[in-house]
């Protein structure tokens, strides 16, 4: 029984044999303010033809009801012809017509329609998200990305609301009291995943980019709760950027006529491509003060659903299999827009503090895969989309930029514009492209880089002569033994010298390391640096190691590099060699404390606390643990006390204080902060910092349920009501636990806030009341995705594991549990990662002893 599932071969075979004509769609949602009614009727109207007439195909739908089905006039009984979410069509003739009415599902896991009740004024919210494949919960679809068809979507609604989809919004025509209906345009021809309904109550803001191929009308879209945080001005200066530097670089207009971006609420991903109808997790939308690297990783957003409008929308991969292009692409091009065109110029340091490093991480975990996944199915896709996909993807594509040139690059993305608009097809098709217009052989590079997993090493190796100068030179490169690739990189090596207490490079050369050792010809003779940097300007995706001079010089003397970037760099080697065991805990928490206050980045100055907030609890040798932790606690406050009033440093430090508190000194310290008897200067005790302070105390075991009672009576929002779940979750108590654990695995619990609890319920340091978890958590992970679905079940396998209880004998449980258990791939998965986690955690330990 294929369930939801499909395979690859299905999917091939239905296309072998069908075009898509058009879909009508014709939607009933006068029931979304009823707070009982749970489904809403659909109608679809599909148009196609059949290759082979007399063939049989099926169509998608999932829907607790269908109510009736047409197939070229002829009545299919719903009993027979609907089973396994899939609608049997036989005897198909050369041109059909399928009519299908259901009753469709509202979601609160973000999948399908979801439906929002906003607690702060009842306003009901809805929009659609269907990535990977779930247009189907809403109408009835052949539900792959190669069908392409044009939409016509007929929505019926209460008639104050706002309506908004793929193609321009029409005037609502009344229907009956109260209720309109808005008759779309039919849309350009695209994906199922790519369509979009967005209604209810929203606050709309419009605007006009007037570009190289003419006008683009923009809209802006928020709960009317929000309307205040929307900073309309900045997003429209955002848009209007963003457009005008990928209309340039692609030589190609925007596909869709009009531009929509709507911020929605309890949203299940960062955003979503729609085609003209982009919808965005409404968290972008601040309600408190926020640092830089808020708004640049918020720009990234904006400017990656963008280039999916060329790259991903006119353009779409044949098959699930391409997947990872759509986003690794969308990915490096939205640091490329940012870098090039906005404020963040610095958005390349960014990418390589913090979702670099993401991409590292992941390719470390036993669960890495080729950025070229074999997605023979659906189930397969949705395991293997992952920071694989976005993190390393876009960095392999940064190395491809500079192994072929920009120039060659874009001249090859344009003309596969031009090619395939609207059209289907596969890397190799892009591959050929590129390979004519840069002269480059890349079936190789293809080969090693996408259809490989795993990240190599690169170390220097060098020989002096009696002057200091190098008499030989060569990078070596080495791979883990699992994955054994070894790569050809487009690799930068700089060298710098200390100058007026400054470290500024001297030189730099650019080669190709390919193999396990590559002469460097160019730096025989050349008088040894202060610091050698491999990977200079971060062409290349692979982890470097410093020689023992570069290190001393990089730990004395980090903070006075003159550029960001390679600040970035050595940041990135140190924090990998803490993670591989090859650098001591303290020795990092060291560095992090003497150079973090001077660091310019604003995602270095947020990230790299956050990593070593995770060194020191799980990192650190235990049985140095308190007084590191106590270290960090007092490193903290000094940097807070030191920082200047009113700056990022300043508000990182806070929030990284409250996360460090143990004392009984730091926690009066925090109380202190939110009653105002201790003031830091320039530092405001907003809402969202109000809240950081009391879950730190409630962690602490300082507040319990009446002051987080308190404090949601002051904050009756959606976002009070998840981080009060967060903070009564984080309470070290069996009843705190119990009562968390329990919303977790209930399918009624909006997913933001299951989200929330999962990243509080299982605090380091509370190990005590954590120890029957492992046996509960291993239990219920056979039936999560069954019983929550498959998002919602991913946030609760990968964030909800109790990786405190970290030990010998958890790894021992778990390689039992591994070797024998009945739980699907996606839950062997997350617990396989949590294992690696917690075995590299012992390791990083073992160092720390040393």
């Amino acid at each position: 029984m294929p369930g939801t599932n499909l395979t690859r071969d299905e999917a091939a075979a239905r296309a072998t044999l069908l075009d898509v004509t058009s879909y009508v769609v014709d939607l009933d949602l006068t029931g979304a303010t009823s707070a009982d009614q749970s489904t809403f009727a659909s109608v679809t109207t599909l148009e196609f033809t059949c290759r082979q007439p007399g063939s049989s195909t099926f169509a998608d739908l999932v829907a607790p009801s269908v109510r009736e089905i047409t197939l070229n006039g002829r009545s299919l009984d719903p009993a027979t012809a609907y089973a396994d979410s899939r609608i049997a069509l036989d005897d198909l003739e050369a041109t059909n017509t399928l009519v299908v009415t259901a009753d469709c599902a509202y979601s609160n896991t973000g999948e399908g329609l979801h439906r929002f009740v906003d607690p702060a004024d009842d306003r009901v919210y809805l929009y659609s998200q269907f990535e990977v494949p779930d247009a189907r919960r809403v109408f009835t679809t052949f539900e792959q990305p190669d069908l392409k068809s044009v939409f016509t979507f007929n929505v019926t609604a209460p008639a104050e609301w706002v309506v908004v989809s793929n193609a321009a919004t029409p005037e609502p025509t009344p229907v009956s009291d109260g209720v309109a209906v808005w008759s779309f345009p039919t849309t350009k021809k695209m994906s199922t995943y790519i369509t979009a309904i967005v209604a209810g109550e929203y606050h709309g803001e419009f605007d006009t980019y007037e570009g190289k191929f003419g006008s683009i009308p923009l809209g802006h879209y928020c709960r009317q709760s929000l309307k205040e945080h929307m900073d309309t001005a900045e997003l429209v200066k955002l848009t209007k950027q963003s457009f005008a530097f990928f209309e340039e670089q692609f030589d190609y207009p925007y596909p869709f006529g009009k531009y929509d971006q709507l911020y929605v609420p309890e949203y299940n991903a960062g955003a979503m491509e729609n085609a003209g109808c982009v919808t965005l997790r409404d968290e972008y939308l601040p309600r408190s003060r926020q640092a830089r690297s808020f708004f640049e990783f918020r720009a990234s957003v904006i400017t990656h659903e963008m280039a999916h409008m060329w790259f991903g929308d006119l353009v779409t991969m044949k098959w699930w299999d391409d997947l990872w292009l759509n986003e690794s692409f969308a990915e490096w091009a939205c640091y490329w827009c940012e870098a090039n065109a906005t404020e963040f110029d610095d958005a390349w340091t960014g990418f390589a503090n913090a979702r670099k490093q993401t991409g590292y991480r992941a390719d470390q975990l036993p669960s890495t895969h080729p950025i070229a996944a074999d997605n023979v199915d659906l189930h397969a896709v949705e395991v293997n989309f992952d920071m694989i996909t976005y993190a390393k993807g876009a960095s392999v594509l940064k190395q491809l930029v500079a192994w072929v040139g920009i120039d060659p690059f874009l001249e090859g993305l344009r003309a596969y514009f031009r090619e395939w608009e609207y059209g289907n097809p596969e890397f190799k098709d892009l591959l050929a492209t590129l390979e004519k217009s840069s002269g480059r052989e890349l079936q190789g590079w293809a080969q090693e880089w996408l259809q490989t997993a795993g990240v190599n090493t690169l170390t220097p190796r060098f020989e002096l002569d009696a002057d200091g100068a190098y008499s030989s030179f060569s990078v070596e490169q080495s791979a883990h033994p699992d994955w054994p690739t070894l790569r050809r990189h487009r690799l930068g090596i700089g060298l710098y010298d200390e100058v007026g207490g400054r470290l500024v490079r001297r030189d730099y050369v650019e080669i190709d390391v390919e193999g396990a050792s590559t002469d460097v010809a160019e730096l025989v003779g050349v008088t040894q640096p202060a610091l050698l940097l491999l990977n200079d300007e971060d062409h290349a995706y692979a982890k470097i190691r410093l020689d023992e001079r570069s290190m001393a010089t990089a730990i004395s003397a980090l903070s006075t590099f003159d550029d960001s970037l390679p600040r970035a760099l050595i940041w990135g080697a140190a924090w990998d060699m803490t993670r591989d065991g090859e650098m001591r805990t303290r020795d990092w928490v060291d560095l992090v404390l003497a150079n973090i206050g001077a660091e310019t980045d604003a995602w270095a100055v947020t990230r790299i606390p956050a990593s070593t907030a995770l060194s020191v609890a799980f990192y650190s040798d235990p049985a140095n643990r308190d007084a590191l932790s106590a270290q960090w606690e007092s490193g903290l406050r000094e940097l807070l006390l030191a920082a200047e009033p009113g700056s990022d440093h300043q508000l990182t430090f806070a929030r990284s204080y409250a996360g460090a508190a143990r004392s009984d000194a730091a926690l009066d310290e925090l109380i202190g902060l939110l009653d105002g008897s201790f003031v830091v200067e320039g530092l405001e005790i907003d809402q969202d910092m109000r809240w950081g302070l009391i879950t730190a105390l409630a962690r602490s075991g300082r507040f319990g349920d009446a002051e987080i009672d308190a404090e949601l009576e002051v904050d009756k929002t959606i976002s009070g009501m998840e981080q009060a779940a967060a903070a009564r979750a984080s309470q070290p108590t069996p009843e705190a636990k119990e009562a968390a654990w329990n919303a977790i695995l209930d399918p009624t619990t909006p997913n933001e806030t299951a989200r929330e609890i999962s990243f509080s319920i299982f605090r380091f340091g509370q190990e005590d009341v954590l120890e029957p978890y492992l046996e509960k958590f291993l239990t219920a992970s056979e039936t999560l995705v069954d019983v929550l679905g498959f998002h919602k079940a991913s946030t609760v396998l990968e964030y909800g594991f109790p990786k405190a209880l970290g030990s010998a004998a958890t790894l021992a449980r778990l390689d039992e549990w591994l070797a024998d258990n009945n739980a699907p791939k996606q839950a062997q998965r997350y617990i396989g990662e949590a294992r690696a986690d917690i075995a590299r955690a012992l390791a990083a330990q073992a160092h720390d002893r040393s």
